[in-house]
């Protein structure tokens, strides 16, 4: 396979061979890394067929539902695994053994607080300001305050570096929501796991003693697993583009997190609570399902089927149980939860939805559970960008390891003006 040639006829009756390579498992790719040399470039517009890079981190194969870390099947992790120690296995490869483990999370307990400055930082946003805003702000102003692992071509900085960014994701994210309801920051509590940490921080007050939900925890534990990562999607590319022009990994990530904004990418779970708010009442819900099913309407159902997943969403199994322990648990009166049932239990039996494998996909379920336990709407995407932060260091990491990397610089198709003779302004025509 390693001598397998591709044959490219080009203009002028000339021709280049191009080598085939095959990775461990999806498709065989070209590389065209050579082509240029012919005075050629390919026109690829999304990089929908391109492979920008080789990664050992991450694999998806849409077609049949699988998604892997490092080999391992993501519903098997998200069961038996918790989110530090997928942590570890993202960022060095394998799973650690118990003494690892403890290591590790201790070292992420160490760094879980930031710079008192910070608290200072916030009040220069209007506290009607986007959380994911302050978000992108904050997490870029890291490199002011944490200058000693900036040095992207020092192994040992790198890993501070990636230490740092899971550890303190957390802190800013709720320090995103206190300050943007008017309350306290509260301190990261270190005798509390990484989810229930997180939770106190969110929504413990200095008033009253705040006891963890254990089926909470285990359920925002899930939604950090099930978002770590996702191969080379838009934000993921983001951060490798940044980084591979050395900058810090803070503002590297920074930059994941603009793109993961967008409302394409990362708005996915908000769009789906805003569509229930939308229908409303169960009542109404035959009118959307034949809104969504005619051709000539626009209106879609939000958190159905997966761009990517052409089956089904394999992290959306997960969330599914863990989605009815917690509604079972808090037992929350709520409109949009009776909405969001109603419509799950239409999309698995209707037979256009089942025919079109229009299942329910994590963002749905993730959605809700957010939903019930009290997360805003506008932290959705602040909660996917603190899940997804240590798989964006995790291919900063690989890319920055890999010898001979080189700076990003995508080709174009030009289109504009050739070249054409400057007119001074005076001898313009009116």
């Amino acid at each position: 396979m390693a001598d397998l040639k591709a044959k490219l006829e080009l203009p002028g009756n000339d021709s280049i061979e191009l080598p085939v390579m095959q990775g461990t498992a999806g498709f065989d790719v070209i590389d065209i890394s050579k082509l240029g040399s012919t005075g050629y470039f390919t026109f690829d517009p999304g990089f929908l067929a391109t492979a920008s890079c080789e990664s050992a981190i991450t694999y998806i194969d849409g077609a049949k539902g699988v998604l892997l870390h490092r080999g391992y099947p993501i519903d098997q992790l998200a069961v038996d695994s918790d989110y530090l120690d997928l942590c570890y296995l993202l960022l060095y490869g394998e799973l650690p053994n118990k003494t690892q483990y403890a290591d590790f999370v201790s070292m992420v307990k160490k760094h879980t607080m930031v710079n008192e400055q910070l608290a200072s930082f916030f009040k220069g946003f209007r506290r009607d300001a986007h959380p994911m805003a302050m978000l992108c702000g904050v997490t870029g102003a890291l490199s002011a305050f944490y200058q000693d692992s900036l040095d992207v071509n020092n192994e040992r900085h790198r890993e501070i570096a990636a230490y740092r960014l899971v550890s303190k994701m957390p802190t800013i994210a709720a320090m995103c929501y206190k300050y943007s309801i008017g309350q306290p920051f509260v301190y990261p509590r270190n005798d509390l796991s990484y989810a229930g940490n997180f939770l106190s921080m969110m929504f413990a007050v200095p008033s009253e003693e705040y006891k963890v939900n254990p089926i909470i925890e285990r359920a925002m534990d899930r939604i950090f697993i099930l978002h770590a990562d996702h191969e080379q999607n838009a934000s993921t590319s983001t951060v490798r583009l940044s980084g591979s022009s050395g900058a810090n990994p803070f503002a590297c990530i920074a930059a994941g997190i603009a793109s993961l904004w967008g409302p394409a990418h990362g708005g996915a779970n908000e769009a789906c609570l805003n569509m229930l708010e939308e229908i409303g009442t169960v009542d109404r819900i035959p009118e959307f399902i034949a809104r969504a099913k005619d051709k000539d309407d626009p209106f879609r159902l939000m958190g159905f089927g997966h761009r990517v997943y052409k089956n089904f969403d394999p992290r959306a199994t997960v969330m599914r149980e863990t989605c009815h322990e917690v509604l079972n648990e808090l037992k929350v009166n709520d409109p949009l939860l009776d909405v969001a049932m109603e419509l799950e239990r239409i999309a698995l039996e209707d037979e256009y939805f089942v025919s079109k494998k229009l299942y329910p996909n994590v963002d749905f379920y993730s959605g809700i559970i957010m939903k019930a336990i009290g997360i805003p709407t506008s932290m959705f995407t602040v909660m996917f960008a603190l899940a997804r932060t240590v798989g964006w260091i995790a291919h900063w990491k690989e890319m920055l390891d890999q010898p001979g990397h080189k700076i990003s610089r995508p080709r174009q198709l030009y289109t504009g003006q050739d070249v054409r003779e400057f007119v001074e302004l005076d001898k313009r025509e009116i």
